[in-house]
């Protein structure tokens, strides 16, 4: 293949920041341009509904270190339009980007459950800014979604003070982790005041001034804030005429190409996995993406296929949870070490295909330990 002289990345938060940086130590010395929608230098979405959320003064967790890539940024701005036949990156201020190679890296935005003006969305960092600005007065919030973003939100609001009711379809983070570790931060919650709504919510409203959710059964839970986390939808639209999607998805292969000129990482790319092709919207899966379509642009089929190993961390109501491997995972774990529901422990999930899913829970482990862990046969009897 020809290597690229002009390369642009499209999108400037983690998947774009390592691509560009990997590009670098790839050994593309060319012309470089990063375009990202928002002003900002990238920073950690992750911190905005951890540490960020409860930091002390002004905000510092979410920093993260300077790029090294030395790129042409063009920041407040975003692309509009890919033309793959001229290859061309259109902006949306009209300007063209030509490039011989393109990294799609536009992530995913907050899926609102509704239109109204109410609902507070938990994405960006004046998202961020605007919770912790409206968390001083101690409001009423009422959380929508049982997903880890959800919980954290929900934890961090009760630790500023709130009296806090969160709305969920089914058990919270059932879905994302499984029906064992569901349990285990249930029972933290609720022991931290949360109070759990007896189904979901279905709309967010406005009555008296005031924000409030209609759920499922009728029922209505008045609230002075209402923040939803209901999940996220990739950032796709500006490609619509470009032919590169199907069926709405960025179907890459095995090292992140769409075609040889064109890959894509991160939460907007559906990439090949062990249980087939998903959406992985993990911060440390966009990092190894992004590491792995680099290559790629650069070095074709000399570069190495992912093989992702999903890692997950979270921290909410006095739980700190590390895990590597796929999840939700089902039944009963392998009780490696401790009590998850009563101090630290050190868990494994094995599966059918050899593999394994290990979690600690305010354990401490490095983290190439854990997914040493989680690789291995299983170290010791089902709890």
């Amino acid at each position: 293949m020809t290597a690229p002289r002009r390369i642009v990345v499209v999108g400037n938060s983690i998947a774009g920041l390592t691509a560009g940086d990997s590009l670098r130590a790839a050994g593309f010395d060319g012309e470089l341009t990063v375009v990202g929608e928002e002003r900002h230098a990238p920073y950690s979405r992750p911190a905005l509904s951890k540490a960020a959320l409860l930091d002390a003064g002004t905000m510092t967790s979410h920093h993260l270190p300077a790029p090294t890539h030395e790129a042409t940024e063009i920041l407040g701005v975003r692309a509009s339009r890919l033309d793959v036949e001229s290859k061309v990156v259109v902006l949306e201020d009209g300007t063209d980007l030509p490039y011989d190679g393109v990294v799609i890296a536009t992530g995913s935005r907050a899926r609102r459950l509704t239109g109204d003006e109410g609902e507070l969305t938990i994405r960006t960092l004046e998202d961020a800014l605007e919770l912790r600005r409206r968390l001083v007065d101690r409001p009423r919030v009422i959380v929508i979604g049982g997903g880890p973003l959800g919980m954290e939100v929900a934890s961090g609001c009760l630790a500023s003070g709130c009296e806090v009711t969160l709305a969920t379809y089914g058990r919270p983070l059932a879905l994302q982790l499984g029906p064992y570790l569901s349990d285990v931060f249930v029972d933290a919650a609720l022991r931290h005041g949360l109070v759990i709504a007896p189904t979901h919510a279905v709309e967010v409203s406005h009555a008296g001034g005031h924000p409030r959710a209609v759920l499922a059964d009728g029922s209505v839970l008045e609230a002075d804030l209402v923040i939803t986390a209901v999940g996220d939808d990739p950032n796709v639209e500006w490609l619509t005429t470009s032919g590169l999607l199907t069926d709405g998805r960025l179907d890459v292969d095995s090292r992140g190409r769409l075609r040889p000129d064109v890959v894509a990482a991160g939460d907007v790319a559906t990439v090949r996995t062990r249980l087939g092709a998903r959406r992985v919207p993990l911060w440390t899966s966009a990092i190894d993406q992004s590491r792995i379509a680099a290559a790629a642009l650069v070095r074709g089929d000399d570069a190495p296929e992912l093989d992702l190993q999903p890692y997950f961390w979270t921290e909410q109501f006095g739980l700190n949870l590390k895990a590597t491997g796929f999840t939700p995972v089902e039944g009963a774990p392998a009780i490696v070490d401790g009590d998850p529901f009563d101090g630290p422990a050190l868990l494994r999930w094995g599966h059918q295909d050899g593999a394994g899913t290990a979690v600690a829970i305010n354990y401490r482990i490095p983290v190439p330990k854990l997914r040493r862990l989680g690789a291995a046969a299983p170290v010791a009897s089902p709890a």
